[in-house]
């Protein structure tokens, strides 16, 4: 399964970086497979350790802020590992080149 999130407090100022800091040494502490975007994160594994990782940043946001909007897509498809780097290799396979990541 492939999970991207984003984790967006509310009523902290303009700046949030600090907080997403915490999020990200959350997420790489997991162990899960992940990359990071300019607009939120991507992790690789199962249900119930993605979800409970997910509640653990959120938990971990609301310890400094009154409120956060926290989005999740998910993409779940069954027998297909690796996903989080199969998936943009199959776009520049068929693109013919390298995608800028």
């Amino acid at each position: 399964m492939l999970v991207e999130f984003s984790i967006i407090p509310i009523g902290v100022g303009s700046s949030i970086g600090d907080y997403l800091a915490d999020v990200l040494k959350i997420v790489d502490e997991s162990g899960l497979p992940y990359k990071v975007n300019p607009m939120g994160t991507c992790i690789e594994g199962e249900w119930t350790e993605i979800m409970r990782l997910i509640k653990k940043c959120h938990t971990q946001v609301m310890k400094k802020a009154d409120r956060a909007i926290v989005t999740i897509t998910i993409d779940d498809r069954k027998g297909k590992p690796n996903r989080l780097e199969l998936k943009v290799k199959s776009i520049e396979k068929r693109l013919g080149k390298k995608l800028k990541k």
